[in-house]
């Protein structure tokens, strides 16, 4: 037979096994769709210093990246099907069976699934199997049965793009933004107005406020989980005196709070931009803590999201004064947005958020750091992970050409809880000079700055450095993110050039 045929039918088969599975997991499970099982399991295996490439690299589009990979790897695996089986269907057919098993185990193995979800890797195998097994049938060895191969092929093609947008709106059928929609907050203490001069935008600092569509995401999560205000739950139980179950209108009916809080993600690197300011609304979570009575000796919350991803939070964090930590419903004015953690997250202010901001959030157990690893510290993070005093350059950007001349340089310093005292900045090593800071919000959130700096005619490089109010000045260490955190001396390379 020949090749194009078989790698056709190899092609037309991984489509319609996949488009099954994903048909079929809309109805038990979408998070049992064996594309997106496979999908979580490899970023559960990638080991670190591809995440951390591909973090860098890729940014928030890591996950469109990942599927578009996968896609390609699968589209090869058919080719390869189709290569090996120009003589007989039984090369293809188990490698569409030995998929469809990967399938199998990457579903039984993500911490949502049940054992009914298995239903949707093995419609992907039969599918998968048989497919392959009639198309190789109706295959043609003489040109006159061409047309039956091609109608074959459209069919079953046809079917498996049913099929999958079938999948996709039934796996939306869980109507969220309604949800959404219906909620009307009203905190009972707003947060204060943002000062005229808390930030420099207009000399290229962020704004001081980050949109709701600007404000960064990382997480896990390949597919974002569809939750229902009306359907969230909250168990708070473990070293607890008195457990607790909460429903959103449980939250509703408690006192809200409006926080301006800055979250910042551990994985930028020194000068990274994972890093936003929001205003929160939410119930004060030590007020719940204190409720439901955290026993002596505990000293982790361990919280779990729709999705089944873990996080360990310090308690003394928690439970200091004025920690500002947040059961977070609303940002910006709003309901959580979905991929920011409708219906409601974890907020604590002076922790990188993968030990502190847990979205989707739908389990709180009080425990110990001894008893229980979370997801990252099963990978090698730090397990407390307070922010990093740190400071970043905005203007200019990297290789940029400005005017000789009188120029000012800007840019962001942020040290939580504990507050922005100076930041200084030097051209080509030279002395340091103290920056100009804008107005203070609070000492939870960034802290911009700008300098005027009279600059000659070609390269150079601006560096900056940020001093907190306990007197330390941030390291000029260099340090990866891993595993608590990246320091060190962020510097821009630019040029001063005439008529840029």
């Amino acid at each position: 037979m020949k090749a194009t045929r078989t790698v056709l039918i190899g092609l037309v088969s991984v489509a319609a096994a996949l488009a099954a599975g994903h048909l079929v997991a809309a109805l038990v499970n979408p998070l049992a769709s064996p594309f997106l099982a496979v999908g979580n399991t490899a970023i559960d295996l990638t080991p670190h210093p591809v995440k951390d490439f591909a973090i860098r690299t890729f940014g928030e589009n890591d996950k469109l990246v990942l599927l578009a990979g996968m896609a390609v790897v699968l589209a090869g695996l058919g080719v390869l099907a189709g290569l090996l089986s120009r003589r007989s269907p039984w090369p293809g057919m188990a490698l569409a069976a030995l998929l469809g098993l990967l399938g199998v185990a990457a579903v039984l193995a993500r911490p949502t699934t049940t054992a009914w979800a298995v239903i949707a890797p093995l419609a992907s195998l039969l599918v998968g199997v048989a497919a392959f097994r009639w198309l190789w049938s109706q295959a043609p060895v003489e040109v006159p049965g061409r047309r039956r191969f091609l109608v074959s092929t459209a069919a079953i093609a046809a079917g498996a793009g049913v099929a999958a947008v079938g999948g996709q709106l039934l796996a939306g059928r869980v109507d969220v933004e309604a949800s959404r929609r219906g909620i009307r907050l009203q905190p009972q203490e707003t947060a204060p107005e943002i000062p005229v001069n808390a930030d420099f935008a207009r000399e290229g600092t962020p704004t001081f406020m980050t949109r709701n569509e600007n404000f960064y995401r990382i997480d896990t999560a390949l597919s974002v989980p569809r939750l229902r205000a009306e359907d969230w739950r909250l168990r708070i139980h473990g070293m607890v005196d008195n457990e607790m179950v909460l429903t959103y209108d449980d939250l509703l009916r408690r006192p809200l709070v409006e926080k301006t809080i800055t979250l910042v993600c551990v994985s930028n690197e020194v000068g990274g931009p994972y890093i936003s300011t929001s205003n929160f609304i939410g119930v004060s979570l030590p007020d719940l803590l204190r409720e439901a009575g955290v026993r002596e000796g505990s000293d982790q919350l361990a919280t779990r999201s729709a999705d089944g991803w873990t996080c360990g939070t310090p308690v003394a964090s928690i439970m200091a004064p004025d920690s500002n930590a947040l059961l977070a419903i609303g940002m910006n004015g709003e309901p959580l947005p979905l991929e920011h953690g409708f219906p409601v997250r974890m907020v604590v202010p002076g922790l990188y958020g993968y030990v502190s901001a847990t979205k989707w959030l739908v389990d709180a157990e009080l425990t110990t750091f001894d008893a229980f690893d979370p997801y990252w510290a099963q990978r090698g993070w730090g397990k407390k992970a307070p922010v990093k005093t740190m400071s970043r350059v905005d203007r200019p950007k990297p290789f940029e050409r400005v005017p000789p001349g009188k120029f000012v340089a800007a840019g962001i310093a942020w040290a939580q809880h504990t507050g922005v005292d100076r930041v200084e900045v030097r051209v080509d090593g030279g002395p340091w000079q103290q920056a100009t800071l804008s107005t203070e919000v609070n000492i939870d959130t960034w802290r911009m700055w700008r300098v005027e700096l009279d600059l000659n005619e070609g390269n150079h490089t601006v560096e900056c450095r940020a001093t907190d109010r306990k007197g330390y000045t941030q390291t000029a260490d260099r340090a990866a993110p891993v595993p608590d955190g990246a320091t060190g001396i962020h510097a821009i390379v630019f040029t001063a050039v005439k008529n840029p």
